[in-house]
């Protein structure tokens, strides 16, 4: 009972740091952008972090699409079977 569980917490974790890199740029200001940059730190660096934003918003859609693979994967409409680059085994 425990395998299934981990590994559908591995398929989650891996799904929410896929979804971490694709939100993380999104409305990112840099201090280059702003005009501002302080000497000794990088231009391209956030003036505005948002670490616990951007966390919650990963969390919700790592959610939304996990529950998606989830429901695909558990209700039959997507099998290995279906994958095109596997070969087709018979059953001996």
């Amino acid at each position: 009972m425990i395998f299934p569980l981990v590994s559908w917490a591995a398929i989650y974790f891996v799904i929410w740091w896929i979804t971490l890199f694709a939100i993380l740029p999104f409305g990112m200001r840099t201090q280059l952008d702003a005009g501002e940059v302080i000497p000794g730190t990088e231009p391209s660096a956030p003036i505005r972090p948002r670490g616990w934003r951007i966390i919650g918003l990963t969390t919700l859609a790592a959610t939304g699409v996990f529950l998606f693979v989830f429901w695909l994967l558990t209700q039959n409409h997507f099998t290995l079977d279906d994958v095109p680059f596997f070969p087709k085994f018979e059953q001996v």
